[in-house]
């Protein structure tokens, strides 16, 4: 699986260790020296591989709704929070719920979908499931460490999805290309794999860059990469991280517990330097 970094992982903000949680030194007269929260340290493991199982048995060729788990919450997009990645001083990625596209069924999302077209599947408490939309009513996806080729009907789990062509800032591949990245890839499985989760499969295929690869860049001890969380208007707090890869994968688990339990976590590890401080934490 190439040159695979193990990282460090913490269940949450509280365990991390940096000398101050708002990235700055109180007692050091304003020197920029210390280190940040987030650098590095990813706070659990990913993915929606947990979850829906009932997938495994579901041939290639069957094609039957399935119907909603009902112990699942409704899907509530208020509860999403919003961020945007930068790279150096570039924004790569930015999710605005204000401008988000609306979820829908799976029925009705086939009627707005073109083959190359990134998919995401959410559900209040679990992590998004993305998806390539190759044509004739099918999905290429990463599930369970193996790489599939599912109806969409079968492969949303009663669930809501959407198209998120657009978050990700990156020049998409023609779709044709797109498409063949995706179906190259049907069948391959635990150490064929490059990709930590589904959306860095899919991203990949979209945009074809290595960085949604397991590995895809070189760690130097340097954090390129800055993850923006938006809680409100002028509040705000920032994670700096080695990799993308870094990055996917903390932004979903916060896609997962939600918005205000990420605002709960942040809130209990502020607390000794009281609230949020976006004077220190913004970005230009």
């Amino acid at each position: 699986m190439g040159n695979q970094v193990e990282k460090l992982t913490h269940l949450s903000y509280a365990e991390v260790p940096t000398s101050d949680p708002n990235g700055f030194d109180p007692d050091g007269g304003g020197d920029d020296d210390g280190p940040r929260i987030g650098v590095s340290y990813i706070f659990s493991n990913d993915d929606d591989d947990d979850q829906d199982g009932n997938l495994d048995h579901f041939p290639p060729g069957n094609h039957h709704h399935h119907p909603a788990n009902h112990e699942e919450k409704p899907f509530d997009h208020q509860d999403e929070l919003e961020c945007a990645v930068f790279y150096r001083e570039e924004c790569v990625y930015e999710r605005n719920v204000r401008d988000a596209s609306a979820a829908h069924s799976a029925e009705s999302l086939l009627n707005k979908c073109r083959p190359g077209d990134l998919l995401e599947f959410v559900a209040t408490g679990q992590y998004p499931h993305w998806a390539v939309y190759v044509g004739d009513f099918q999905v290429v996806h990463l599930h369970r460490a193996e790489i599939k080729n599912n109806f969409l009907t079968d492969v949303s789990q009663g669930k809501p999805g959407r198209i998120v062509n657009g978050l990700y800032r990156y020049r998409a591949l023609p779709p044709e290309v797109v498409v063949r990245n995706a179906l190259d890839q049907v069948g391959a499985r635990d150490r064929d794999l490059y990709w930590r989760n589904s959306e860095c499969f899919a991203a990949w295929c979209r945009y074809g860059k290595r960085e949604f690869k397991i590995g895809g860049e070189i760690r130097i001890g340097k954090q390129p990469y800055r993850l923006k969380l938006l809680f409100a208007e002028k509040k705000n707090h920032v994670l700096e991280f080695q990799s993308l890869e870094d990055v996917i994968m903390e932004k979903r688990r916060n896609d997962q517990i939600g918005k205000d339990a990420v605002m709960q976590e942040l809130a209990s590890h502020l607390s000794t330097t009281h609230e949020i401080k976006d004077d220190h934490l913004s970005i230009d």
